[in-house]
């Protein structure tokens, strides 16, 4: 079974790390198993400043480069518990670290962009509101 992915003009795609760059309407049909992000799952280092978005792009990096995954595995660990602290967050974080130790980190992706809508929500709030 094939993965099929249609690609805007100009659009990103990372494929086991190559960042590939679509010219025109483009569609890709993948055969095998492979790591892939869209660009709209990429985020790039500097964008990397709070502590959720940290996490998601250790866990990123875990995925599109699992030669060093050990180095990113102590990250996200290290980086979760900052996040742990968050009452709110805590349900989110252990799926989270459920999938990473699973090694399953394009679903654990899918959980840190929960924490990072949190963490957005948590930041924009008024501190003297109730």
């Amino acid at each position: 079974m094939s993965l099929k992915i249609t690609l805007r003009d100009g659009e990103k795609l990372v494929i086991n790390g190559a960042v590939v760059r679509s010219v025109g309407r483009t569609e890709v049909h993948v055969e095998n198993h492979v790591a892939i992000l869209r660009g709209r799952e990429v985020m790039s280092p500097d964008e990397a400043t709070t502590p959720a978005r940290k996490l998601y792009f250790a866990c990123m990096m875990a995925y599109i480069q699992p030669e060093q995954i050990d180095l990113y595995r102590d990250q996200i660990l290290a980086l979760l518990s900052d996040l742990l602290e968050a009452p709110e967050a805590k349900a989110a974080c252990a799926s989270f670290a459920r999938k990473v130790a699973m090694s399953d980190f394009y679903r654990a992706l899918e959980e840190c962009r929960g924490l990072l809508s949190y963490e957005a929500t948590a930041l924009s709030r008024d501190p003297l509101a109730a």
